[in-house]
């Protein structure tokens, strides 16, 4: 055996070699086969993958008018390792784009600032200019062979055929970081719906992406198709939709309501389709498309008007006079009252609650509507609550109260609609015998003390959503179909039924005729339509009453269930009740007869007149 302490060293020395050489080897392994994100960046490095945008699908009215289309717009991209790789002429670029080099610089520092520009990359593409109309980019089309790196994508934005309708249709914006982070489909620079039903109906409206890859060299240089472009995938355009909304009937409800702060809800009681849904101001949706859409969304959200809020939808108030049709639709069907039920009226003597009208007789039901007497209908609430009495406890009365609340919220009110694609509710507000116990004290409460609920008032808070629905309901004798924008017909399968029997509807049907005939609507009935309607004036602390009105039409056979609101306006007989008789007459004979009312309320400016709040 040789002595020599160096001879086992090579031994040691042999062992680290190969240790060195299978690390290396499982890195590999580790790196080529099992993470995938190195493999990308390979790839990445040899392809350049060219997004193709898809269109956005198309938006429709009921009869097949379109609403919503295409324009095409365009962006400069730049992939800025190619363009430091040659010798870019940057004035002769900028002259094509109309910009200074000052703003070429700032471009550019944004561009390849990592902290700013997130998803940065040297090899990809970035966005240099966006949105850019077809003659400003032409002159750089022209000679676009001669700037290494530089490159115009098509894409589209939305192009709205009627200045209207800007709440339904919502708006179409640049994608945040909790979008990115939300859905993978998005890309910084991406677009997508940010309200209305753009936002709802996203994944159907958007399509899907296509790419086209390309080869590049070691340089990063662009070489050709990739395999021959087999990999490559077309854009598939998205999903037209067809909505409920009469976009005629739609545009004549917004001309009626300029100059004035308040919505319009009109439904189709067959179906719950909405054929025109009107929050008043509003604005051009053309304002929120292309460069001038931060500007102009700025301005809306700082005018003291609040525009952008969805009053049809999130405004809430109390019913008035419109809720005593469900007070009589309660009382006989827990059979407080028959429709030949007599209370007595002594006009503006009347206590607690005093009448707006000298009857100075007993009154019957459908008398009761038509004149919107309001001793009548205290009485018979007063009577649905006491007829068991109230006991040590109130019990019986609080039993009483909670089937009135439940008769109440099966119309729809007092929640939101949860199965629906209208965005932005209120949920409105039936106070419950839980807030009277905490306001009054288990005890402490009657029927008198909650009295302002007969007429209306008080404590509930509707939608005109919600007004048109209940109204819908009311045509229907029973039942409602969920108010809804889309026209598919699964929607039509929402169907909820009220607590009230269909033999109740009738004689309130004729009770709301007769307002049309002889009470508070006679001076803006239209005969030959039949329509049957509600007016309401609502309190208002903080200036003048709001006017509300619910209808619809034909008694006979339901076409349209409407709810106006005009805020500060005074009686609903005034405002409301002519607004709504007219869009009912244009949605169903396609025309305004009575020129004279039609130009009284285009030209009324209520807006100015308003008291601060």
């Amino acid at each position: 055996m040789i002595n020599d302490k160096n001879y086992n060293r090579r031994y040691v020395i042999a062992g680290i070699a190969v240790l060195v050489v299978f690390i290396y080897i499982v890195r590999l392994f580790v790196l080529q086969i099992i993470d995938q994100s190195t493999q990308g960046k390979a790839e990445t490095n040899a392809q350049l993958r060219q997004t193709i945008y898809p269109s956005r699908g198309l938006i429709y009215d009921r009869n097949g008018e379109l609403i919503v289309a295409n324009q095409p717009i365009y962006e400069v991209t730049m992939i800025v390792k190619e363009m430091q790789s040659s010798a870019f002429d940057t004035l002769g670029f900028c002259e094509k784009l109309k910009i200074t080099p000052t703003e070429f610089d700032k471009r550019m520092q944004y561009i390849t600032n990592p902290r700013k520009n997130r998803g940065y990359s040297p090899y990809s593409p970035q966005v240099f200019m966006e949105q850019l109309r077809q003659e400003e980019v032409a002159a750089l089309q022209q000679e676009l062979y001669k700037y290494a790196g530089i490159d115009i994508r098509c894409r589209t934005l939305r192009d709205y055929m009627y200045p209207i309708a800007s709440h339904v249709l919502g708006s179409v914006g640049e994608v945040n970081q909790r979008d990115l982070e939300r859905d993978l489909y998005y890309s910084v620079g991406d677009y997508s719906g940010r309200d209305g039903i753009e936002r709802t109906y996203e994944k159907e409206l958007r399509g899907e992406k296509g790419v086209k890859i390309l080869m590049r060299d070691s340089r990063g240089r662009v070489q050709g198709p990739y395999q021959e472009g087999n990999l490559d995938k077309e854009a598939i355009t998205g999903e037209d939709l067809y909505l409920g909304l009469d976009i005629k009937t739609q545009q004549l409800a917004e001309t009626l309501m300029q100059g004035k702060i308040g919505s319009v809800v009109a439904i189709e009681p067959k179906t719950g389709e909405i054929l025109a849904l009107v929050s008043s101001p509003n604005w051009d949706p053309r304002s929120l498309v292309g460069q001038a859409r931060s500007e102009n969304y700025q301005k809306l959200l700082n005018d003291p008007n609040k525009p952008l809020m969805n009053r049809a939808t999130q405004a809430q108030y109390s019913p008035g006079s419109t809720f005593k049709i469900l007070q009589a639709l309660i009382g006989l069907q827990e059979k407080v009252i028959t429709p030949h039920t007599q209370y007595v009226c002594n006009g503006q003597g009347s206590r607690p609650i005093r009448c707006t009208h000298s009857h100075g007789k007993n009154i019957d039901l459908e008398e009761g509507i038509e004149q919107s007497c309001n001793p009548y209908f205290w009485a018979l609430y007063r009577d649905l609550l006491q007829q068991d009495g109230y006991s040590d406890d109130n019990a019986e009365f609080k039993q009483h109260y909670q089937i009135w609340r439940d008769h109440i919220m099966s119309f729809g009110l007092g929640n939101k609609f949860t199965d629906t694609d209208i965005s932005e509710q209120a949920k409105g507000a039936i106070p419950s015998v839980g807030l009277y116990d905490k306001i009054y004290g288990k005890k402490g409460w009657k029927a008198i003390t909650i009295r302002s609920l007969s007429i209306g008032q008080g404590e509930i808070l509707v939608t005109p959503l919600q007004l048109a629905n209940q109204t819908a309901a009311i045509a229907n004798k029973g039942y409602y179909i969920t108010p809804h924008l889309n026209r598919n017909d699964s929607m039509k399968l929402r169907i909820h039924e009220t607590l009230i029997d269909e033999k109740y509807f009738d004689v309130v049907h004729r009770g709301m005729a007769r307002v049309m005939t002889d009470g508070t609507g006679r001076f803006y009935n239209v005969p030959e339509l039949k329509i049957c309607g509600k007016t309401g004036t609502v309190e208002n602390p903080h200036g003048e009453d709001h006017a509300l009105f619910i209808g619809f039409a034909p008694q006979d056979d339901p076409k349209i269930a409407i709810a106006v609101a005009v805020e500060n306006a005074g009686f609903g007989s005034t405002w409301a009740c002519p607004i709504a008789t007219m869009v009912i007459e244009q949605y169903l004979t396609g025309e305004i007869k009575r020129k004279w009312l039609y130009e009284r309320m285009i030209n009324a400016n209520l807006i100015d007149n308003q008291d601060e709040e």
